[in-house]
């Protein structure tokens, strides 16, 4: 048995190919994974390039990609989701209506003989200051409560121009900056001071496909990439956790 963990697939956006095409692999391979060995799903944080949910209305589109995720569930296979900060306004309704385990902070949890910590990784590590003060900002109930009151066009239409700008602020995303750069790797270096006993530390949110061998020479921090150009996503079984592509990029 195995278990699976991809993240920001940010349905809603084009790239490499539509949104929809993405949607499609992303099904197959989710289809591939549970058929195969599939023990559980860990699917983290980024899904959608934007989510709210008002209290009778949620985003269009998605339905096949929701279907298989009800099929796997429905199956017995569990299915965990985590918040990123595209979609960080998940409200109940995958719980409701689909029935995965929502995370809205990182995991630390044994699998499969192994200790590992699990999260989007969005405001984890030094620096980043601006937009750690707007999370808590986005965070807060009024917050929330204010967006509601937009039409859910003109909210999304909104959403939508922003989530495009806000990459500008992140790292090359085909380029591994170093050690002492990487926000993710300093978070992961000072939880493995903290608790010598983990052996994965596994992220997305930075876009890059990343097997990095942390400090102790025994941990390990993966960063899962990303679905609009790499089509990453990491394999864990009793042996270990190993990065792996759906299928090779081309």
């Amino acid at each position: 048995m195995a278990i699976y963990f991809s993240s920001d697939f940010h349905l809603g956006v084009a790239a490499r190919v539509s949104s929809r095409e993405r949607e499609d692999r992303i099904v197959s391979w989710l289809d591939d994974c549970w058929k195969k060995d599939a023990e559980a799903f860990y699917l983290v944080g980024d899904l959608f390039e934007f989510w709210f949910e008002w209290a009778e209305v949620v985003p269009r589109g998605y339905v096949r990609f929701f279907g298989k995720l009800a099929e796997i569930v429905d199956a017995g296979i569990p299915v965990h989701v985590f918040t990123g900060n595209h979609d960080m306004w998940f409200g109940d309704y995958l719980e409701q209506e689909i029935g995965v385990t929502m995370h809205r902070k990182p995991l630390r949890t044994t699998l499969l003989g192994h200790q590992l910590l699990i999260g989007h990784g969005d405001g984890l590590g030094p620096g980043d200051y601006g937009y750690k003060r707007l999370k808590r900002l986005f965070a807060a109930n009024w917050s929330q409560w204010l967006y509601a009151r937009l039409h859910p066009n003109f909210a999304m239409r909104l959403a939508f121009f922003f989530s495009g700008k806000s990459r500008s602020s992140q790292p090359p995303e085909d380029e591994f900056l170093g050690a002492d750069k990487e926000w993710l790797v300093a978070y992961s270096e000072r939880k493995i001071a903290a608790d010598p006993t983990l052996d994965y530390l596994i992220f997305g949110h930075r876009h890059l496909p990343i097997d990095f061998k942390l400090s102790n020479g025994k941990s390990r921090y993966l960063n899962l990439g990303e679905w609009l150009h790499y089509q990453s996503y990491v394999r864990l079984d009793t042996n270990g956790a190993k990065l792996l592509f759906w299928p090779v990029p081309t």
